[in-house]
């Protein structure tokens, strides 16, 4: 097959793009990525073959990710795991590069307008770090809702809330800072950047929370001063939420790192907890397998209720403490969960419909060991 000096290899060949035009052909041909199989002396034709196409695919798809010329030849001449790790390398430097220059055009919009900054609020260093990475959990990357990336932050004379959510979950945590806040202020703030600086805010004594015109200026104890952009969505109602809730019918408190471990052993996409009741145990369950039970302690009505696994996972797991604390309000309605002894981290959890109806429970042996232990 062949294709002219004016004609693209994929019109030639059928590649399902227009990307490659004769231009980028004669220069792939240059660079050694992308030889013809023949070149007609007299007319300059180029010749490729079929085999050609998924090369020819591949190397216009990499650089349209742009990627450079000496990366995309170790991706197509390397093996299938090199090649992946290095298109991995090759976008996380990518949003790196991109999440930088966000932040810093926060500052160069600030300083070219001359525009003064807001004291916020000044908290220990590894406080809202951890927070953050906590927080960050109930985000989700949504084109269409950009808002659902962001971190809502909320300044009170009393305290600073952080909350996130993906529709499915919703987190807050409450930090009360080293200095009073100096002002109530709200804003959203870009979650990519914030998980961006955390390394740098855990590592100084103290960070300075300032509100600016385009987001928030973290200034820390001898480093460099963090910015984030504030997103100009608006942020989902979570309190009419939180305030329409109903009352709790069923409370369960178990040790966190038992359930953990069932989750990960156990089960698959969907859990299921049967809560008896009144008792000293719950069951968990899942699609297609087995009922494992745990020591817990439970208050109300008896209750089953299912979750996503990629909804409940990471809502037990930021809880703070050894014992988490979970809320139930019915099989349809959000689960508040916490540590048992320290409420500043809540997290809500949207159920989902039961796959299938639980199966009765059987009578556990007392005498065999626990399978989650």
């Amino acid at each position: 097959m062949r294709a002219p000096p004016s004609v693209s290899l994929a019109s030639a060949i059928g590649i399902p793009s227009d990307g490659l035009t004769s231009s980028a052909l004669r220069f792939y041909d240059d660079s050694g990525l992308l030889r013809p199989a023949e070149v007609d002396p007299v007319s300059g034709y180029r010749y490729y073959t079929a085999d050609q196409v998924g090369r020819a695919t591949a190397l216009r798809r990499l650089r349209e990710i742009a990627m450079p010329l000496t990366a995309v030849e170790a991706v197509l001449d390397g093996e299938p795991v090199e090649a992946a790790r290095l298109i991995d390398e090759h976008v996380a430097r990518v949003l790196g590069d991109a999440v930088a220059a966000q932040r810093k055009a926060v500052l160069v919009k600030s300083s070219l307008a001359d525009e003064p900054s807001l004291p916020i609020a000044t908290l220990k260093g590894p406080v809202p770090a951890d927070a953050v990475e906590q927080i960050l959990t109930a985000t989700a990357r949504e084109p269409d809702m950009p808002v659902l990336g962001g971190l809502r932050i909320e300044a009170t004379p009393e305290a600073v809330t952080l909350t996130a959510t993906d529709r499915y979950r919703l987190s807050t945590r409450t930090l009360v800072p080293s200095e009073p806040p100096t002002a109530t202020w709200a804003a959203t703030v870009s979650g990519d950047e914030l998980r961006a600086v955390v390394p740098e805010i855990r590592r100084s004594a103290l960070v300075r929370v300032e509100a600016t015109p385009h987001g928030i200026r973290l200034r820390l104890a001898d480093r460099e001063d963090q910015h984030c952009r504030s997103l100009t969505e608006e942020f989902p109602d979570h309190r009419l939420m939180l305030a329409s809730l109903p009352e709790v019918s069923t409370r369960v408190t178990l040790p966190k790192h038992r359930l953990l471990r069932v989750l990960e052993e156990h089960f698959g996409d969907r859990i299921a907890l049967r809560a008896p009741g009144h008792g000293t145990h719950i069951l968990v369950a899942g699609d297609e397998h087995p009922e494992v039970r745990l020591p817990a302690t439970v208050t109300g009505r008896a209750l089953d209720i299912w979750f996503e696994l990629t909804t409940l996972y990471p809502a037990v797991s930021t809880a703070i403490g050894p014992d988490v604390m979970l809320d139930l309000r019915g099989p349809d309605r959000p689960v508040t969960i916490r540590s048992a002894d320290r409420g500043d981290l809540t997290t809500l959890a949207m159920p989902v419909k039961s796959g299938r109806p639980l199966k009765p429970s059987q009578p556990v042996d007392p005498s065999k060991p626990d399978r989650s232990s």
